[in-house]
């Protein structure tokens, strides 16, 4: 079971610097910004460095300065002056820099940059507008998580009809529906949790929770797989080289960049936890 160990790995360096940032974070909200920022500027550089763009400067300077940026000003009025000059900015590479710059790198820099700023920048978001801080870390990093083991270990011992044979030959259709189960599960797991220990007073609304889970796992899929199409599009192996022979944070943590925007999209129609 090779593909246990990055699982593991991911598990055991996450798990620990996921406590230590909510630790501060509920002492200090802006901390979520600062930190989630820092995580999506590294994700960028990798994203860049994998197709060799990390010195061009031109480019990835300002796709890292935006992405370190938007979760800290995500939440505040600056939000649409920062996207507005980093649009600026890139047309502006493109026109004083295309002796040296191609179109495709720079649509590859900036997408790359927009979804993986995007997806992180939800983070801050669910946390400045939850009733919990906690609980919002909780299932936003538990719950694709859990989704990918729930594919693991179901597709490794039932899987038999391939999903994506040509972008990711080892997912089938057997280990999305664990994923979905595992991830469902885990939710319920953790609306008890809240509603008989860390929140009795609260009311925690179930049905959300799982609405959340049937809604998560596919997106965690769809992320992974999309991060993983542009891969194999590019010929690129892996991202980045932080976790030794797995690959780099963006290789560990795609499916994240897609779910959390879930967790907040469900949050202001069907708000997880209420008080009174």
């Amino acid at each position: 079971m090779k593909s246990l160990k990055p699982r593991l790995l991911t598990a055991v360096i996450g798990i620990p610097l996921l406590l230590i940032v909510l630790f501060v974070s509920e002492l200090w909200l802006p901390f979520t910004g600062i930190v989630i920022g820092a995580f999506s500027a590294f994700m960028t550089g990798e994203y860049l460095h994998a197709r060799k763009m990390l010195y061009k400067f031109h480019l990835s300077i300002p796709c890292i300065v935006f992405s370190f940026l938007l979760s800290i000003l995500v939440t505040t009025k600056f939000l649409y002056i920062l996207i507005f000059v980093f649009i600026l900015t890139a047309f502006a590479v493109m026109i004083f820099k295309h002796e040296k710059t191609n179109y495709a790198d720079v649509a590859y820099s900036v997408f790359g940059t927009f979804l993986i700023s995007f997806g992180m920048s939800a983070i801050p978001i669910a946390c400045a507008s939850s009733v919990s801080i906690t609980f919002c870390y909780i299932c936003i990093f538990a719950l694709p998580w859990m989704a990918d083991a729930g594919g693991f270990f179901i597709g490794a011992s039932f899987g038999k009809h391939k999903l994506c044979p040509k972008i990711s030959p080892k997912k089938t259709v057997e280990g999305a529906i664990g994923g979905i189960l595992f991830c469902d599960l885990t939710a319920v797991i953790i609306g008890l949790i809240f509603s008989f220990w860390v929140m009795p007073d609260a009311n925690i609304n179930f049905w959300a929770l799982i609405l959340l889970g049937v809604i998560d796992a596919p997106v965690s899929i769809l992320g992974d797989l999309s991060f993983s199409l542009i891969k194999r599009s590019y010929g690129i192996k892996d991202y980045g080289s932080i976790f030794p022979g797995h690959g780099g944070m963006l290789d560990r943590f795609d499916s994240i960049i897609f779910t959390a925007p879930v967790l907040v999209a469900i949050n202001q129609f069907i708000p997880f936890i209420t008080v009174g």
